[in-house]
């Protein structure tokens, strides 16, 4: 089956509203934080994905490519794991210190900060997360109100995320025909429903290189407006390698720098380097990468500089929070100072 409609590729951010131990594997969370092997204690650094080395992660990829970890005082270059799936996600590896640093989502996050954990997001790579509703160009879903009546593919992994939209914008169930479907969006090519839980980043550019063109709904842009490809790490980071995580932002945001100003780089990386195993294509590869930076890319970190929250998105997304069932204080999962300090320390980071 094909990268794009593996069944995998939902099941991330799929997990809002869905409760803590599913987003950790299980009730063994609190344990995990004080066992295994510390990956904080030495000079390496394992970052743990959201997913497949697709184009998501071109910024790593840029970063890898012109040695900015080194060249920002890291000894080595961070070791990118793969990861997805529900019990292998980035806040199990971080809670059992298997991880360092991780990428993630706020809904993912929030949940095992309510259990105990002491995580903090530390910078946010998209401003708004790519969950969408793609309909027909010919018969186009524009808003919520769009969706009355009409029938909603909605794989049953994305139930609670797609339950958190419609709560968001004032909607019930009883409102659609809510149609639960697998992966391969061909239903909706052959009418079978008119709207579909997607990535605005990837099912909308496969179609339409297949010759349906559709119309894409952000969830981020009707009241769910939550950050994604997050990232986290354990409390103890902050407290006791604060430099050495300033380091790791900068090189951070030097590579999502360069895959924003170069989305063929970026894709050529992806396709011919770091997932060169996976069978991408180039040119849906690049599409992707232009897509992604709309999301990378705001008026807030034009003038804030990349993986930047001000406090506003911060407030914007513990109200989102709130909404799919988990009330939590923006203290209590967003630390922005780290990443505050490195601007201030690399004025020349900030790109307009």
């Amino acid at each position: 089956m094909s990268p794009t409609f593996d069944r995998r590729s939902f099941l991330r951010y799929s997990l809002i509203a869905g409760g803590a131990a599913t987003a950790v594997g299980g009730s063994g969370l609190l344990a995990a934080c004080s066992s295994g092997s510390s990956s904080s204690s030495s000079d390496a650094i394992k970052m743990q994905l959201s997913w497949i080395k697709n184009i998501e992660f071109a910024g790593e990829y840029h970063a890898l490519d012109k040695g900015y970890y080194k060249a920002a005082g890291l000894s080595a270059d961070p070791e990118l794991i793969t990861g997805g799936g529900a019990g292998t996600g980035v806040e199990t590896g971080l809670t059992s210190n298997k991880v360092w640093i991780g990428t993630t989502a706020p809904q993912l996050t929030a949940p095992v900060i309510l259990q105990g954990a002491k995580l903090k997001t530390v910078a946010a790579t998209y401003q708004k997360n790519p969950f969408c509703i793609m309909s027909s160009a010919k018969k186009p879903i524009s808003t919520p109100a769009d969706m009355k009546g009409k029938k909603i593919g909605v794989q049953a992994s994305n139930e609670n995320v797609f339950k958190a939209l419609l709560t968001a914008n004032n909607l019930s169930e009883s409102d659609i025909q809510k149609i639960t479907v697998q992966y391969d969006p061909t239903p909706l090519t052959t009418g079978d429903v008119d709207g579909w839980v997607a990535y605005s980043t990837n099912e909308p550019i496969t179609l339409a290189a297949k010759g349906f063109p559709t119309e894409t709904l952000l969830f981020a842009d009707f009241n769910l407006p939550l950050v994604a490809e997050t990232l986290v790490v354990r409390q103890e980071t902050i407290d006791t390698e604060r430099d050495k995580l300033k380091k790791f932002l900068k090189a951070e945001v030097q590579g999502w720098n360069d895959a924003v100003a170069d989305p063929q780089k970026s894709a050529e990386l992806a396709v011919n380097v770091y997932g060169k195993s996976l069978g991408l294509k180039l040119d849906e590869q690049v599409k992707e990468a232009q897509a992604q930076n709309e999301l990378v890319v705001s008026a807030d970190t034009k003038a804030n500089g990349l993986l930047t929250m001000t406090d506003e998105l911060i407030a914007k997304n513990i109200e989102a929070l709130a909404k799919a069932g988990y009330t939590i204080s923006a203290t209590d999962i967003f630390d922005m100072s780290v990443l505050a300090e490195v601007y201030a320390e690399n004025p020349d980071l900030k790109k307009a």
